[in-house]
């Protein structure tokens, strides 16, 4: 299950510095060497970048990823203006699967550039930052594996994963069981806190939709002074 991919990490400036010394030069080495916030920092002062992925399937060890969506924030600010949205020519062949998910189509894809060609953006984009995403197992797996494609060696960074965050809430306390929570997509989460609702599987608009979500529920049930080291897998 993609679940046993979500590993703790107290500190993952002493993982980076790890990677660093054994990542290949180039693009991914200069990402492990990019200083990252301290595992102790407030989340408030964390710089973060909200992810989504489109992917033709589930399984990255045969499914390609077709789009990406990201945006910068923090917790005051989302930066729209930062926003990035790729999509890519997949290695494998989209299913009538995946396009009825995310309605990326083949003539969608025939001009596109693979991922490899814009893998030096994405570590950019990515380096010195804290991920977000809403269920990160699919983040962290396809883009581990997509590095280990290109460079020999998987990328790996800290994640929020909003999912994460929602299923603490409902499981501790005088909340009760788990399984009262009710739905843990992405839309179902967003209409608890009474965000709006966005139209799901577009890579961008989920990135954002992830963004909101993050400062709505540190606002209404996490403390923004809390280590970050506390939020992150």
């Amino acid at each position: 299950m993609l679940s046993r991919w979500l590993t703790k990490h107290d500190d993952w400036r002493e993982k980076f510095a790890e990677h660093a010394a054994r990542a290949p030069a180039g693009a991914l080495g200069e990402f492990y060497r990019r200083e990252l916030p301290a595992a102790d920092g407030p989340l408030r002062d964390t710089p973060l970048i909200a992810i989504d992925l489109e992917t033709t399937g589930l399984d990255p060890d045969r499914d390609s990823i077709v789009s990406i969506g990201m945006i910068t924030m923090d917790l005051e600010r989302i930066h729209c203006r930062d926003a990035r949205h790729w999509i890519f020519k997949p290695e494998r062949s989209l299913s009538s699967t995946s396009v009825t998910i995310h309605a990326i189509t083949h003539s969608d894809i025939d001009r596109s550039p693979s991922l490899e060609s814009r893998f030096e953006d994405i570590l950019n984009a990515l380096a010195g930052r804290v991920v977000v995403a809403h269920f990160a197992p699919i983040e962290r797996r396809f883009l581990e594996e997509a590095a280990r494609a290109f460079y020999g060696y998987p990328l790996l960074f800290p994640i929020i994963d909003t999912m994460e965050l929602e299923r603490r809430h409902y499981k501790k306390g005088w909340r009760g069981l788990f399984s009262k929570v009710g739905s843990l997509r992405l839309d179902a989460c967003r209409i608890r806190l009474h965000l709006p609702r966005y139209k799901a599987h577009h890579a961008l608009t989920d990135a954002l939709a992830t963004a909101e979500l993050l400062q709505a529920q540190v606002a209404h049930r996490y403390r923004p002074t809390d280590p970050v080291s506390w939020f992150w897998v």
